[in-house]
């Protein structure tokens, strides 16, 4: 089922080589044709792999004597087929699988990269010809021949991506920052990539060696001695441990200052939200190691001070989240009484101008008891009836969406209006409450809404013509051949690719 890893990522490297020796060829068309059928076949079901095989190939570097059965076997029965193997014997088979797991795991890398590569040198099956080509073009915003084509390379390579994406069930960002990884390595750290696609480095440490390396300045001298250090300590290390030692290799060959480096770093600050299980959320945020520590400190002390109280129960854990909580939301740390209970998850109340703006969407039955349809908050999802009863209680003000009585869906707007009312911009985000490009998960809050038939072409302003769409797949959609799809009349939503696949918008997340 497997392709053996080319002849040529199995030589013996050589540390005088330059990194762009260790570039992959790229595969014939019989090679791709091939794994493309395996693709479709494990996509189908059909794969029953032969174990003795695969682990008989001249490329596994350990002996393989026994007969381990398929995964799928009945479990009584592997373990009857194993009775007599040798322990070393399954450890080697384990390590062997491991090996293959990685060669494979580094060829999507690979092929990743290839098909992006290709997309920015021919841009044409993807957003469709080269209008510079034409004497007679003029661009309608002004740029010149060199600004479209970069665009055109640009928006191709974003189109291809999307394309990985869709199939794979990844995110687009995911298969930018893979090719972006499998770049810097292949740029950078020949030595690193040679044993990323052999299988003698996890993924794990190649993503953390391109990282540091893509890190480095433009200096070729310091490329190959990070390279050459971090590969010998990544076949030895665990990743923890090859992080730490790898981060002291690249203090050691970066010739910049580490005071320079922190003030660029420092431009990366943030705050990031990402949503959990159970109605909670978890707060990161990127900050100098300076103020990190003077922050932390201030919770911990704060937390200690709490935990002397009369009857406090709370953990240090739960007394610094609270503490957080508090001084983000008030300015400071109230003691909380004994006797009073601490607010759901963590959160703190808030008063007067302080109070968070927050939308929750709580079906009215279940507002009155009389149902368990959970109450959803944007951006999040499901969230406990005790909050969102709460959230309710200090509502200043509510926003009714006005139905049809039989059919339940909003009243659409008439052909005279082609802006979209704020109250029909709520009711899209109920109704898709992220960008409908498949995989995409941005809140429709922060995306454009889209005409789906051009209003030039007809298209109504009413919720079956109108679907929010982020910044980034609004510019695909118009620049480039994907396309949305949606006939008059039904319900759902599909999106055609520039390679021809009709691939279906994903289910509501709540």
């Amino acid at each position: 089922m497997t392709s053996p890893t080319p002849a040529s990522h199995r030589s013996t490297p050589d540390a005088a080589l330059v990194p762009a020796v260790f570039l992959a060829p790229p595969p014939s068309d019989d090679e791709l044709e091939a794994w493309a059928d395996e693709i479709r076949t494990i996509e189908e079901g059909r794969f029953e792999p032969d174990w003795n095989e695969l682990f008989s190939d001249d490329s596994t570097p350990w002996p393989v004597s026994h007969d381990l059965g398929s995964p799928g076997e009945d479990a009584a029965a592997v373990s009857e087929s194993e009775a007599d193997a040798r322990p070393i014997d399954l450890v080697h088979t384990l390590v062997a699988v491991a090996v293959r797991r990685r060669q494979h795991t580094a060829e999507e890398y690979r092929l990743m990269t290839l098909i992006l590569d290709r997309a920015v040198a021919d841009p044409d099956p993807w957003v469709g010809p080269d209008p510079t080509l034409d004497h007679a073009w003029e661009d309608s915003r002004g740029r010149s021949v060199a600004a479209v084509r970069r665009d055109r390379a640009d928006l191709a390579e974003r189109a291809a991506a999307a394309e990985i994406a869709v199939h794979l069930r990844l995110a687009e960002q995911t298969v930018r920052t893979r090719v972006g990884h499998a770049r810097t390595l292949q740029a950078r750290c020949g030595l690193a990539w040679r044993a990323f696609l052999d299988g003698r480095i996890s993924e794990s440490h190649a993503i953390r060696i391109a990282r540091l390396a893509d890190s480095l300045p433009d200096d070729r001298e310091a490329w190959t001695a990070f390279d050459t250090g971090a590969t010998e300590r990544a076949q030895r290390l665990t990743p923890s441990s090859f992080d730490t030692a790898a981060r002291a290799l690249r203090e050691k060959v970066h010739a910049e200052s580490i005071e320079e480096r922190h003030r660029r770093a420092a431009r990366d600050r943030g705050v990031w939200l990402t949503a959990e299980l159970d109605g909670m959320a978890t707060l990161t945020a990127l900050l100098p190691a300076d103020r990190a520590h003077a922050a932390m400190t201030r919770l911990d002390r704060a937390a200690r001070h709490l935990a002397t109280a009369d009857g406090e129960e709370r953990t240090l854990a739960q007394l610094r989240a609270d503490a957080l909580t508090d001084l983000l939301a008030g300015g400071s740390v109230a003691e909380r009484p004994a006797a009073a209970p601490a607010p759901a998850a963590g959160v703190s109340q808030t008063s007067g101008s302080g109070r968070p703006t927050v939308v929750v969407t709580v079906p009215a039955l279940t507002l009155l008891g009389r149902d368990d349809t959970p109450a959803t908050l944007d951006g999040y999802g499901p969230i406990d009836l005790d909050t969102a009863r709460r959230l309710a209680g200090e509502a200043s003000s509510w926003i009714r969406v006005l139905t049809h009585p039989v059919t339940g869906v909003p009243l659409a707007l008439d052909r005279t209006r082609y802006r979209v009312t704020t109250a029909l911009r709520r009711w899209l985000g109920v109704t898709s409450p992220t960008c409908v490009f498949p995989g995409c998960a941005r809140p429709a809050r922060d995306c454009d809404i889209d005409h789906l038939t051009a209003w030039a072409d007809g298209g109504a302003t009413d919720h079956d013509n109108l679907e929010p769409e982020c910044r980034h797949h609004h510019r695909l959609r118009h620049e480039t051949k994907w396309e949305p799809l949606k006939n008059p009349g039904d319900v759902d939503l599909r999106w055609r690719s520039p390679l021809g696949h009709d691939i279906e918008v994903d289910p509501p997340p709540f």
